[in-house]
């Protein structure tokens, strides 16, 4: 499969278990994933890299298998969840950065473009978020809100 905006094709990645059963070869109970997923989302840790973590660390291969929830349900159940999904929050970081980068240097031309595809991103990620209930109907992208996050 392609990319969005440049002409490469994708990685290739690792695939996932055949089985929907949790492994055998896993130590850890459920109340124990819960425990240590809650310790790192209140330290401020990305779902992403809470599983990334526990697979690295803990050898926990998925934790939707074991548990039966993903991440971000543990996170909700918990009271744990941020307001703005966090891919949204990377990319506005992200805006904000190249923007101050290009009012320091106007004349960089290649990174007015990525911009204008960050920002295309932005509101595609942004009308999905919105369409599954996890952004505000009226949340709305600006450089404005770039800077403010």
């Amino acid at each position: 499969m392609g990319r969005i905006h440049s002409h490469r094709k994708g990685k290739s990645h690792s695939r996932r278990p055949a089985s929907k059963r949790p492994p055998t070869w896993v130590t850890f109970s459920p109340d124990e994933i819960i425990a240590l997923i809650v310790k790192w989302a209140k330290e401020g840790q990305p779902p992403g890299q809470i599983g990334v973590r526990l697979r690295d660390e803990y050898g926990v291969p998925q934790v939707k298998t074991i548990l039966g929830k993903s991440i971000l349900e543990v996170f909700e159940e918990s009271g744990v969840k941020s307001d703005t999904p966090h891919e949204v929050q990377e990319l506005l970081q992200r805006a904000r950065r190249l923007q101050e980068h290009l009012r320091t240097n106007p004349g960089d031309r290649k990174n007015v473009r990525s911009l204008e595809l960050l920002e295309a991103k932005l509101h595609r990620l942004s009308k999905y978020h919105k369409r599954e209930g996890r952004l505000p109907a009226n949340w709305k992208f600006s450089t404005v809100v770039a800077q403010l996050e």
